[in-house]
């Protein structure tokens, strides 16, 4: 089996995961930026951040054969300061060129608060303005419908905004058919504890079709599964899904996607 990690914050996770994500058939991860654990306080802060991703974290995985691909933004929960936020944003431009930077991301919503909007659609000027893909974070919980909703607004309001090259990430059942319909991609997060368990992914997919959906472990600080994509690889196939179904949805989805920033090599 084979299969793209196209969500997966490798800054938290062990030398032993991107290993094992190896031996599971991982043909490449990308990493979105992420918050840190507590808010970062300076620019310096978030360009050493930017440094790992686009040097270190390649560096370490592919003493593991794993092509690392990133995205770079501000994290919504990092929002609430606005000065701050623009002049990360103004930094984001000098790492674009990098050879693993896949387009801005994941920017969207925490709390659905004015900054966190206001950050979000400066994001989405950025991304226009530079030709990147966009990968979006919405909500969670109870405020992920109104988060989302909120989202896909100021993604339809740009007219610059060409909805084959972006994915609303984290879609749950009540979601991911609004996301589709409006022309996004989808991406379902699989979780132990919260977000999508395996079962309940394969159940979307059945309801909803495979076509712009992909899967993600986000594999972050909290308890989370880097092999949570290969694990649903084993409930499609328990259900009766066949071998091209899971190919589809685990490998050939990310790649049709990922492939247009021509900088995305694999596959």
């Amino acid at each position: 089996m084979r299969y793209i990690e196209p969500h997966g914050h490798m800054v938290s996770r062990t030398t032993d995961d991107y290993q094992a994500m190896v031996m599971a058939g991982c043909a490449a991860v990308c990493e979105p930026a992420f918050w840190a654990g507590f808010d970062r306080g300076s620019v310096a802060g978030f360009r050493d951040y930017f440094r790992q991703l686009t040097e270190y974290e390649p560096a370490r995985s592919a003493k593991f054969l794993l092509p690392h691909y990133c995205w770079l933004c501000l994290n919504p929960k990092e929002a609430e300061d606005l000065a701050l936020a623009r002049d990360v944003l103004a930094l984001i431009p000098e790492f674009l060129g990098g050879p693993n930077v896949l387009g801005i991301g994941e920017i969207g919503l925490n709390r659905n608060t004015r900054n966190e909007l206001a950050v979000l659609e400066d994001h989405i000027e950025l991304a226009v303005k530079y030709d990147q893909l966009i990968l979006v974070h919405t909500p969670h919980l109870e405020d992920k419908l109104k988060g989302t909703n909120l989202i896909l607004d100021r993604l339809k309001a740009h007219r610059g905004v060409k909805p084959e090259r972006v994915i609303i990430d984290h879609v749950e059942e009540h979601t991911i058919r609004r996301v589709l319909d409006a022309g996004f991609w989808a991406g379902i997060t699989l979780y132990p504890d919260s977000k999508a368990s395996p079962p309940r992914a394969v159940d979307m997919l059945e309801v909803c079709g495979h076509e712009r959906i992909w899967l993600n472990s986000a594999c972050d600080w909290g308890v989370s599964d880097p092999l949570a994509v290969p694990k649903t690889a084993l409930e499609m196939r328990a259900r009766g899904h066949s071998a091209e179904f899971v190919d589809q949805v685990l490998y050939q989805n990310p790649v049709r996607f990922l492939s247009q920033c021509p900088k995305f090599l694999v596959g």
